[in-house]
């Protein structure tokens, strides 16, 4: 499905909060030291309903509005610069990392965290491909699948390395003057935008110092980020609809950056330290070299 599949990590990582004391929150957030069966049953229940209700609607509401196929598998490798895929793997492994630690929270042991929590994202985002792949529309995409699992894999294998995310998965986003062009593909107002507009969208893997050079004594929250992002595309491929006036010139552009590891805030809040984590995805705005085909450009500040 051509949409990015941000909107799927939406669903999942709301959290409802209710009024409760500072004391009562902390401690119902605090992980449990051994199995927890109503946590853990709790969060099988919420996971399967969410993403059963989600499939659901899925097919009732958007596969609704296209033709039904036999089962089809697509190559779309060159669509969008590849942005798309990038999207699959940001989801994933956010799904992924969100699933082991509800695992974590519940008492679960660290292999079944990895095994039914960190592939969390990877199975509901094939589910999604397998939609797909019944929509005359759409179709399976083997590199969706593929990018569904590099996410995955980030997570586990780092978890399976270090026993930490040395190196996180974020995302940052600005308007741009192609959605506008074609508001139907790149989205209609800012929050359509974000998850359509692939060319305001920028992929970043940020790297904690400290983790590295732990007898260094940079602090603890720097980390450094390496970006991707592209320029340039009104549609999928090079070739676009003759009624568009403008063909813009597409590229590849790749970011050198500075940012900050928000889990490494020291608070005794767990409460914070959730937000923290969570707000954790997005990268922060510092200056930024981008490189493309034309060269080298500085921004004072990038997102």
């Amino acid at each position: 499905m051509h949409i990015s599949a941000l909107k799927y990590l939406f669903l999942f990582t709301g959290i409802p909060f209710f009024t409760f004391s500072q004391s009562d929150i902390d401690v119902f957030l605090t992980p449990s030291d051994t199995l927890n069966e109503p946590r853990r049953n709790a969060i099988i229940i919420s996971e399967a309903s969410i993403a059963g209700i989600t499939l659901l609607g899925l097919n009732q509401l958007w596969y609704a509005d296209y033709r039904q196929s036999k089962f089809h598998v697509i190559n779309d490798n060159n669509e969008w610069l590849q942005m798309d895929k990038m999207g699959h793997v940001f989801t994933s492994y956010h799904l992924g990392k969100h699933g082991a630690q509800l695992l974590n929270w519940s008492g679960v042991s660290k292999k079944n965290q990895l095994i039914y929590g960190a592939t969390l994202g990877f199975t509901f985002l094939t589910a999604v491909e397998v939609l797909d792949g019944y929509s005359e529309e759409w179709g399976f995409s083997w590199g969706d699948v593929l990018a569904n699992a590099s996410g995955t894999g980030l997570y586990i294998g780092q978890e399976l390395l270090w026993k930490k995310q040395r190196i996180a998965l974020k995302f940052s986003f600005h308007q741009t003057k192609y959605a506008s062009q074609r508001p139907d593909k790149l989205g209609n107002g800012f929050l359509e935008e974000v998850l359509k507009d692939y060319n305001g969208q920028t992929y970043w893997l940020s790297a904690n110092v400290y983790s590295f050079f732990k007898e260094s004594k940079v602090p603890k929250w720097l980390n450094v980020a390496v970006g991707y992002g592209a320029d340039g595309m009104l549609s999928g491929v090079k070739d676009i609809d003759n009624q568009l006036l403008t063909n813009f010139d597409r590229q590849r552009q790749f970011y050198l950056s500075l940012d900050v590891n928000l889990t490494e805030i020291k608070t005794n809040s767990k409460l914070l330290k959730g937000f923290f984590d969570i707000f954790n995805s997005i990268k922060l705005p510092f200056p930024t070299l981008e490189f493309n085909k034309k060269g080298c450009v500085f921004h004072l500040f990038y997102y």
